[in-house]
């Protein structure tokens, strides 16, 4: 059985979220909470709670049986861009330069199935 697990409008760039990523992409979900817990990135936070999320999701979806989450496995990752926020800066003469805030969507799919 699958679970899924979706953050949306992360308030960081796709591109700082996929270093992270791609440290747990295709682990088992206990090695990866352990990886996102003692990692320093800001990112590692919002991936740490939204595949704590999945997990949770899963348990809901099957309450009937007792799963273990260590024997979980993570079977998609992917982090899309989100709509930027749009901000004016002062610039020189009067004139105002464009900032171009990044926001992400974040997506984690686990399974109980081997692999």
């Amino acid at each position: 059985m699958e679970a899924r697990a979706v953050t949306r409008y992360i308030r960081s760039s796709p591109r700082k979220i996929r270093k992270s990523l791609d440290a747990i992409r295709g682990e088992k979900v206990g090695v990866a909470l352990n990886i996102l817990h003692f990692s320093k990135e800001k990112a590692a936070y919002v991936i740490e709670k939204t595949l704590r999320s999945a997990v949770a999701n899963l348990m809901v979806g099957k309450m009937d049986e007792n799963i273990n989450p260590e024997t979980l496995d993570i079977k998609e990752t992917f982090v899309n861009g989100g709509p930027p926020m749009k901000r004016f800066r002062a610039a020189a003469m009067g004139r105002a330069a464009p900032i171009r805030r990044p926001s992400s969507h974040l997506t984690i799919v686990i399974t109980t199935e081997k692999n």
